[in-house]
C-alpha cells in the first residue's frame, strides 16, 4: 500500500511539473487538465483513508 502512494504521489509531481511547463511556454491549461488533477489528488486522498482505517 506504501508502495502505491508513493508512485501516485510521483505521477503527481510529474503531471504538476508538466502543468507548470505549460504556463511558462504562454500555453493555457486544458480544461480537462484539472480534472485529471482532481482524480490524482482523490486517488491520495482515498488510498490515505484506506491506509489509515486498515491500520487502526
Amino acid at each position: 500500500m506504501l508502495y502505491f502512494l508513493i508512485a501516485v504521489a510521483v505521477l503527481l509531481l510529474v503531471y504538476a511539473g508538466v502543468l507548470v511547463s505549460f504556463v511558462r511556454k504562454g500555453r493555457r491549461i486544458p480544461p480537462a487538465a484539472y480534472l485529471v488533477l482532481a482524480g490524482l489528488n482523490g486517488l491520495i486522498l482515498a488510498a490515505v483513508i484506506a491506509w489509515a482505517v486498515a491500520r487502526g
